[in-house]
Parts: structure tokens; sequence; C-alpha cells
């Protein structure tokens, strides 16, 4: 685990809250730039949210060909690309060889096996796991928290690659989160919103902070 927890805020269709989700400090800014999702952007619209930015943007996508990923993803100047959807290995393959950004799996776990699963199958070729808990019929982003064994999961992530938890965190459950899962990366959309796509700024700022009030914190 990193020295200090970092913090996506996820979900954003706004301009004005992804700014201040930046000056906030977030670490990570995402924006579902996948079609017929309740927070997706449309693409002629995704640069404008993000514009002037200082933290590092996030492409989340479902089931895109390699090129309309790329095409997406660089609309918003991401340095990481999201995949939420069921894409093959050689997809993930051929869209790390179209540009410099990283690239995470997000995994629905219902199980440890599900996890390892993934693992086996995208280990090789991402830079991170997303790992949420499953709810039937979601293709992510859908508020599940994970229910496995924290040290479990933690073991299973590879060693050079980011293990990102998602999934049902809010600012008053997810300081205790960080400190079962231990996770590099913590993910939130729903957790810090007043209404479906438009984020609370105090939800926000208290999101961050407990986020990186962890017993080996500095701060």
């Amino acid at each position: 685990m990193a020295d200090r927890t970092r913090v996506k805020i996820c979900g954003l269709t706004r301009h004005e809250d992804a700014r201040r989700a930046d000056e906030l400090g977030a670490d990570f800014l995402g924006v579902v730039l996948s079609a017929g999702f309740g927070r997706s952007v449309r693409a002629h619209e995704a640069a404008a949210v993000v514009e002037g930015v200082g933290a590092s943007t996030v492409a989340v996508l479902v089931n895109e060909t390699p090129s309309m990923a790329a095409y997406l993803a660089t609309l918003i100047g991401a340095s990481v690309i999201q995949l939420h959807g069921e894409e093959e290995v050689s997809v993930v393959e051929e869209l790390r060889s179209l540009g410099a950004w990283k690239l995470w799996k997000a995994v629905r776990a219902r199980s440890l096996r599900d996890l390892a699963r993934a693992i086996a199958r995208y280990g090789p070729v991402v830079d991170g796991f997303l790992v949420e808990g499953w709810k039937q019929g979601a293709m992510g982003g859908a508020g599940a928290s994970l229910s496995l064994e924290p040290e479990a999961v933690r073991a299973s992530i590879p060693d050079g690659l980011d293990f990102i938890l998602a999934g049902g965190l809010t600012p008053e459950s997810v300081a205790g989160e960080v400190a079962r899962f231990r996770p590099e990366v913590v993910d939130v959309s729903s957790g810090v919103e007043r209404s479906l796509g438009t984020k609370n700024e105090e939800l926000v700022s208290s999101f961050i902070e407990s986020a990186r009030m962890t017993p080996d914190s500095d701060s």
C-alpha cells in the first residue's frame, strides 16, 4: 500500500464539481464516457468537464472497441482508462499500444474466486484492479460494497499493481475500509452526491479527509 491513500472522485458530469474536487485534493477525477449510464457524459461535452484541472483524469469505459476507447480517453487527456465491461484480453493489449495511459480493470466480486479469475486473465496486461461488490444486473458503479475478507483481497492483488477499492464508500465509512483493506486508491461516486451526477462539496471534502485519516497517516 502507498504511504498515502489516493482518492478518486468518479461519475463527474459538471465542470464546477470536477474543479472543486481538484481543489480539495482529489488525486483522480473520473468521467463515464460510454453511453447509456446514469452519469454518462457525451463525447462533445467531455473535455469541458475536466478543463483546467490538475488531478489525473480517468476515462470510465464499458465494452468499447480499442479505437473508440482511445478516442474517448484522449478527449479528456486521460492518465488512466478504467474498464468496466467484458473486454477481451486482446482488446486490452491493443488499447495499451495506443497510448501512455494506465489501465485499470474493474471486478465485481461475489467471491475470492471471481477476483482470482480476473487477476489470472487480466493481471499481465493491466496496471491495477478496481474491486467492488457484486449486484445483479449491474455493470459497475452500482454502489455495492465489497463483502469479502479484507486480508484475502489485499493478498490477492499482485505486487506492482494498484488495488482500487470501490462500492458503497461514504465519508463515514471510508476511513474504516481503508484500514481494513489497505488499498492504494479509494473510489467514490454516489457517496458524495446530493443528486445523480451532482457532487456535494462538503461530502467530497469530508471523504478526501477521512480517506487519509488512517493509523498510518501522517496527517
